[in-house]
């Protein structure tokens, strides 16, 4: 296994970032950035800290999830809900770049820290706000999580065998999404206040991340095609509809997948499987004449693939250079050479001392690299030293721990 050492500085250092948010979209927004070098200070409740320290499975106490998601940050605890906690968040936004939260939309500003509060604090402030239907229209009020807004977006009617009820994708992609968004628009909002030829004397802005908006921008050719032709996607289960071939096929040992629907690698497809007629077919020959054969090609594949094991069938695929994959489990991941020599698999000691491994850093970058620089913090570890840069004293931070506020 790799074992994560110093990275470079990154091209984010210098950024500093506040995080607001709880269990995913906020802190893998944070976690990104935090990745390529900003300075990622999350805050948490005290004594009780993200939830996402307890989900999923737990060593030692703490979730091992806690170690990929909250790496290169610095955990300071503060409750928002009292006055004093509210003063200190605004000592720490006159130095921030970036505020990222995924309160219910009208919570910051309940406290005394919506947009317009802060930027009279701080007019360069960069504020990402992540929430279920976004920050305004009729469903703004509503508790949204990844689950709902992959329904609201589309993609939950399309997860399914078809006439089956429709199945989650197995993680929280709706949430992903949203902060995968909540990245591209800060990095966009921070060039545009410190390098774009328009920007308006250096000034941060809002960006308004819905999660449900986030899975509806991946969608691809839904609504066109709807507005167009009145056509509504239905779930496919393996298949790729209206692109062909592109399925799971049943080998002797399991299932492999299958991406034969270019041109000319159908033809190698057809050829691979000995279908050489097919391939020769000159109503075949491009995708929309395949697609109405779909139900012939794809037969043809699957009478090809149960014939083989499946590491004889990629093997052959191989090597008639045609798209193709077994269907990785976690382990199969672990043991890949790929992601090894890609440095996907990190293996890191935790503030515990345990070992564990985690998932590497993307994008590759090749002149400022991400990585990983920090592993998670213990709840709160930072708070004294954060607070002491922002100008309070020793004295004062005692007192405000005594008093729950920190």
């Amino acid at each position: 296994m790799t074992t994560a050492s110093a990275a470079s500085a990154g091209p984010l250092q210098g950024v500093r970032v506040i995080e607001l948010g709880q269990l995913i979209a906020g802190p893998f927004c944070g976690k990104t950035l935090a990745d390529f070098g900003a300075e990622v200070i999350k805050i948490e409740p005290p004594g009780k800290g993200d939830p996402l320290r307890k989900w999923r499975m737990l060593k030692n106490g703490n979730s091992v999830w806690w170690e990929v998601q909250s790496r290169n940050k610095q955990s300071v605890t503060l409750d928002l809900t009292q006055p004093e906690g509210q003063d200190i968040l605004r000592a720490l936004v006159k130095e921030a770049d970036v505020l990222i939260e995924n309160f219910r939309p009208g919570k910051m500003e309940e406290w005394g820290l919506g947009y317009e509060a802060l930027k009279t604090i701080n007019p360069r402030l960069v504020m990402a706000r992540i929430s279920g239907y976004g920050q305004d229209g009729p469903y703004c009020n509503r508790p949204g999580f990844g689950v709902i807004a992959e329904s609201m977006g589309g993609l939950r009617y399309l997860t399914a065998e078809p006439g089956r009820v429709p199945v989650r994708v197995g993680v929280s992609i709706g949430d992903t999404l949203a902060a995968l968004h909540g990245v591209i628009g800060i990095l966009m909002a921070l060039y545009h206040r410190d390098k774009g030829e328009k920007r308006a004397a250096g000034e941060g802005q809002v960006i308004d991340i819905a999660l449900y908006e986030s899975v509806f921008n991946c969608m691809e050719s839904l609504l066109p095609e709807y507005s167009a032709f009145n056509a509504v996607r239905e779930a496919a289960g393996s298949a790729l509809p209206g692109i062909v071939p592109s399925n799971a096929y049943p080998c002797r040992d399991g299932w492999i997948l299958i991406g034969g629907n270019g041109d000319g690698i159908f033809k190698r497809l057809m050829k691979a499987v000995g279908r050489d007629d097919f391939a020769a077919s000159p109503e075949m020959a491009s995708n929309d004449g395949r697609v109405k054969h779909v139900a012939d090609i794809d037969g043809a594949i699957t009478v090809w693939t149960k014939a083989h094991d499946k590491a004889d069938a990629l093997k052959i695929l191989d090597a008639h250079d045609v798209p193709s994959g077994a269907i990785y489990s976690i382990a199969d991941i672990a043991a890949d050479a790929q992601y090894k020599a890609r440095e996907m698999i990190l293996n890191i000691t935790t503030r515990d001392g345990y070992q564990v491994d985690v998932p590497g850093i993307v994008p590759k970058l090749s002149a400022t690299p991400g990585g990983i620089r920090n592993t998670a913090p213990r709840l709160g570890e930072d708070t004294e030293a954060v607070l002491q840069r922002a100008g309070l004293k020793p004295e004062t931070i005692a007192d405000l721990r005594a008093r729950g506020v920190i």
